[in-house]
């Protein structure tokens, strides 16, 4: 496997984004469980973009301006709802001292959407992994899918660490409640700078 995707993958990955941000929330609002969910949630909501660039379905997302702004319409609107949410103390940023309380797979789905809703890394697949991939490749599936699942595997351990070291934090935050509410306004004002990041996105 290629170091120099390996590279890429990792400075992509490492950026913050959607997923970071929703991570760091999970497990500053419930704790390291809550964080690690949303990391394995945040991976999950890959699959659907790599799927569709090893079968071909993002050049149609590529070519189709009206598909291309469908979805990111929704993924606007998604944001702006985790931002209201995250202010209200529902959804992306509930403080709770008792993680048990927290449902794994709501927790899941909402990574999930996050991810599946972003035009961005749909295309970003469909335009970066074909060029580690060879025209005379016996195998272009295949290797592509290999691709993928690296990049899935470093998805999932750069959010987890950044999950865990947010939990780390945590009851310092908890006992703190000005922090507490600082921190909930910076999480939602940051899924609101994403949502306007998108809206100006272009193809």
């Amino acid at each position: 496997m290629s170091i120099d995707f390996l590279l890429i993958s990792l400075v992509v990955i490492v950026s913050p984004g959607t997923g970071v941000l929703y991570t760091l929330a999970a497990a500053i609002g419930r704790g390291s469980r809550a964080g690690v969910i949303a990391a394995f949630g945040c991976t999950l909501g890959i699959v659907p973009h790599m799927v569709a660039a090893v079968v071909g379905l993002a050049a149609v997302l590529q070519a189709s301006a009206l598909a291309f702004q469908a979805i990111k319409v929704l993924g606007v609107a998604y944001l702006l709802y985790l931002a209201w949410s995250t202010v209200r103390q529902k959804g992306a940023f509930t403080v709770e001292r008792e993680a048990r309380s927290l449902s794994p797979a709501r927790v899941i789905l909402t990574a999930i959407l996050i991810n599946i809703l972003n035009p961005k890394l749909s295309i970003f697949f469909f335009a970066f992994l074909p060029q580690f991939v060879s025209a005379g490749d016996p195998a272009p599936i295949g290797h592509m899918l290999v691709l993928s699942g690296a990049f899935m595997l470093l998805t999932f351990i750069v959010f987890a660490a950044y999950g865990l070291a947010a939990a780390l934090a945590r009851e310092q935050i908890l006992s703190r409640p000005r922090v507490v509410t600082w921190m909930r306004r910076t999480f939602a004002g940051g899924f609101v700078a994403l949502a306007a990041k998108l809206a100006l996105a272009q193809r």
